[in-house]
């Protein structure tokens, strides 16, 4: 596992690259292929690449992703590693090694039940997690619709944690559209794109709400041309998340419900809702099988987390499928030099997930659920 680890990381693929994306699936493809006997398919959309192997109906989907946010070059400086059982490398926690885990969960089942033992899998692979999931969004909810489950390979939490819920995310741009005039001679004549944003900023952070969670932050500014010049032009960046799917609709609500206070400039919002929350109730169900299997197969204790941090997880609940998330590397530092994972974790957590694709694809249980 650590030696195909090492060669998906060797093979970089920043989210931006769609060229290096490409190389980086046919490497996975060769992979797969290898270790499962059957070659998946590369699903091509807006020129990013994703694969997906379906064994029969899918029961249950195995969500990864195969981008990472470093640039090509990096390994140069942050070459693949693995010292005393601590493996390095660009891509390594978030989430390559996630994605060889859940390779290799496949060839357990394989290997103990046979090929139909892995009927009801569908293995999604996607290439532009990193970046949001603009070309794969529509396919990870049909590719989940209708599954008992969906497995997440992302990291785990601090401590290996599994992921039980993660907050919506929602972006915004506010464009505020004044009148140039010159700051020294008639800046009367001007209308300050400035001063309104600065209105709107103010409004904008009134949306927070602690009580339940609620984060809106305004982040990116830019403003004006020149230092002597009132500025006709500016805007601000609002990063939103949301714990529930009711707060991601009224902050969406009142972001498009702005209006100038100086009525002679104009706004204009854009952007809106990226990901739904997953929410406690999707993962509670799973997570109470994860404890169970892991007592049973003498695997530790498992622990559970909230973050605010989402995933293509977000896309599985929001579509009602049960989703339980960070069943991948244990480790930590992701898109940081620090990125690391503990070699020890990971057969524990590959046969976790073994036993999770078992149990939902056979048991009555996961069949009435369906």
């Amino acid at each position: 596992m650590l030696a195909d680890l090492e060669r998906l990381v060797n093979c970089e693929s920043p989210s931006h690259d769609f060229q290096a994306v490409a190389t980086s699936a046919n490497v996975i493809a060769d992979l797969i292929e290898e270790r499962l006997g059957q070659r998946p398919e590369t699903v091509e959309i807006g020129g990013c690449q994703h694969l997906r192997l379906r064994f029969g109906t899918p029961r249950v989907i195995v969500l990864t992703h195969h981008d990472t946010v470093w640039p090509r070059g990096t390994l140069a400086d942050i070459p693949f590693s693995n010292v005393d059982g601590l493996i390095r490398g660009p891509g390594c926690f978030d989430m390559k090694l996630g994605l060889v885990q859940a390779i290799h969960s496949l060839a357990v089942v394989l290997e103990r039940g046979g090929s139909q033992a892995l009927d009801g899998v569908n293995l999604l692979v996607t290439g532009d997690e990193e970046t949001g999931s603009a070309t794969s969004r529509a396919l990870i909810e049909s590719e989940a619709h209708g599954c008992a489950g969906a497995l997440v390979l992302e990291a785990a939490g601090d401590g290996g944690a599994l992921k039980i819920e993660r907050k919506g995310v929602s972006s915004y741009r506010v464009a505020v559209q004044g009148r140039a005039a010159h700051a020294g001679l008639e800046p009367e004549k001007g209308v300050n794109s400035s001063i309104e944003l600065a209105h709107q900023i103010l409004a904008i952070e009134t949306l927070a709400d602690a009580a339940t969670g609620t984060t809106v932050t305004p982040t990116t500014l830019s403003a004006g041309t020149t230092r002597n010049t009132v500025p006709a032009e500016a805007t601000i960046d609002v990063d939103v998340r949301v714990r529930i799917r009711v707060e991601q609709k009224r902050v969406d609500a009142a972001m498009r419900s702005l209006v100038p206070k100086n009525p002679a400039a104009t706004l204009s919002v854009s952007g809106g809702m990226n990901r739904p929350p997953m929410e406690r109730a999707s993962a509670v169900g799973l997570f109470d099988r994860a404890e169970r299997i892991a007592m049973r197969e003498g695997l530790g204790n498992l622990t559970a987390v909230a973050v605010g941090g989402a995933s293509d997880g977000n896309f599985t609940a929001g579509i009602g499928v049960p989703t339980l998330d960070g069943l991948g590397a244990v480790g930590g530092g992701a898109h940081a030099r620090s990125e690391h994972a503990l070699a020890e974790m990971v057969p524990p957590r590959t046969a976790l997930v073994a036993a999770l694709i078992e149990e939902l694809c056979g048991s009555p249980l996961a069949r009435q659920e369906r």
